[in-house]
């Protein structure tokens, strides 16, 4: 039997620090590789998860300050590469893995970043062609967010400085690769944004591999794109290279030299527009000119000499006053005959005598119907009197007055001209001369 006291006795806590202390100072910097499951991500930004193979598993963690630097995040069940260092959780006695890179197994982890950016932003709606802002047909101002010194620059003002251009450039000058520059980007895309008016901006870089074009990937970039309210062309790399930005922007253009030929092509049109309609005007106005010259011509030599127009409507005056003159005169001496002959006419038929004759039959006419209607009515207020005479002795109001009364049943007010049509304890209405009684029958007789 062993005896304890001839070992060291340690604690639980001291055996965890002590094998805390092994590996922490052993596995400092390891790479390990495995299915990424069980991810969850609490309160604090954290990422839990759980590296798996056929054999054994091992819990990981990637802290959020680290989790920021990272391109690429796992999905459950993604085989994945981690690099890191083993720790233990002293509370539990469990060992995990601190992870500071991750990166995706079978694909390239830039390839991997830029797919799942590329969803998550598409989910979001920041590729939505709806939200595109239409580009400006006549662009005056321009601002170039590029590094100063690369090609892109050199072929988009090479472009821009030709004879259709005429554009205000303003170039915003970034990093365009290498840490920092994503950052730099967004902050020109806002900058420019506030300095205004811009019509338009280009953002982009000439060509490189994937690395190189990555600023150009990043979300910070693709948020200030989305965010600009100025119209943005992308213009990253060759025509085979597509980034965020170019999924983002109002337009994507191949190359930067494209970006700039979209610029003034509208304008170039609107030149070549301008003169086409000048030859047409100059040819239209020429034209125009001859044909008026030609009907002048021919106007000149059928107009004739106003003054013998002159003469020939004077001539016409005098016809026409002397022939009024005589209209006048006979039409006023015909209306003078007329007028006599009536004025005899009515000598003879004066109507004076008449009216007095009439004047008197009225008189005689009046009186004899003062007469009859006085008789008539004589006659009829008589009857009329007797009339009501008869029709008071009629009135029931009159039959009250002599003591007599009119019972109604309640509350129906029905007439009662029976004692068997009412019951003892039923309430009646009774209407004398003056007034009316409400009774209760206590009871009936007959």
């Amino acid at each position: 039997m062993l005896n304890a006291s001839h070992f060291p006795i340690l604690s639980v806590s001291d055996l965890t620090r002590f094998i805390k202390q092994q590996l922490e100072n052993r596995f400092i910097d390891v790479w390990v590789e495995g299915e990424a499951s069980n991810l969850r991500t609490p309160g604090s930004g954290h990422l839990y998860f759980t590296l798996k193979d056929e054999s054994a598993q091992l819990r990981a963690v990637l802290f959020r300050s680290a989790g920021r630097a990272v391109r690429f995040l796992p999905k459950e069940g993604q085989q994945v590469l981690c690099h890191g260092r083993v720790t233990v959780y002293e509370p539990r006695g469990e060992y995990q893995i601190v992870v500071d890179s991750i990166e995706p197994r079978g694909i390239g982890a830039l390839q991997a970043a830029f797919e799942q950016l590329k969803e998550r932003l598409q989910k979001e709606g920041l590729f939505d062609p709806s939200r595109k802002k239409p580009l400006p047909v006549l662009p005056r101002r321009i601002g170039i967010v590029t590094s100063p010194t690369g090609a892109a620059i050199r072929d988009i003002l090479k472009v821009l400085s030709g004879p259709w251009a005429k554009l205000e450039i303003v170039i915003n000058p970034v990093p365009v690769q290498g840490g920092g520059a994503a950052s730099a980007i967004a902050s020109a895309i806002d900058e420019l944004n506030d300095r205004g008016p811009f019509d338009l901006l280009i953002v982009g870089r000439g060509g490189g591999s994937l690395e190189d074009l990555w600023a150009f990937n990043e979300e910070v970039v693709a948020r200030a794109i989305f965010r600009s309210r100025i119209p943005v062309i992308s213009a990253v790399g060759h025509e085979v290279d597509y980034t965020i930005s170019d999924f983002v922007a109002d337009l994507r253009a191949p190359t930067p030299t494209a970006a700039a030929e979209a610029v003034i092509q509208a304008r170039r049109k609107w030149y070549d527009q301008i003169d086409f309609q000048r030859v047409r005007l100059n040819h239209g106005m020429r034209r125009g000119l001859e044909m008026a010259r030609s009907r002048l011509n021919v106007y000149q030599r059928s107009l004739r000499d106003p003054r013998k127009a002159i003469e020939a409507s004077l001539f016409r005056l005098d016809e026409l006053e002397v022939r009024i003159r005589r209209g006048l005169f006979n039409t006023l001496r015909h209306q003078a005959q007329r007028l006599r002959h009536a004025r005899e006419s009515l000598r003879h038929r004066s109507p004076v005598e008449r009216l007095h004759r009439l004047g008197t039959r009225t008189q005689e006419l009046t009186k004899r119907f003062e007469l009859q209607a006085g008789f008539y009515l004589r006659q009829k207020r008589n009857c009329l009197e007797s009339l009501l005479t008869a029709l008071d002795g009629l009135s029931p109001l009159a039959i009250l007055s002599r003591g007599y009364s009119i019972t109604r049943k309640l509350p129906e007010m029905r007439l009662i001209k029976k004692a068997q049509e009412v019951n003892p304890g039923m309430r009646v209405q009774v209407r004398l001369h003056q007034g009316e009684l409400i009774c209760r029958v206590e009871e009936t007789e007959g």
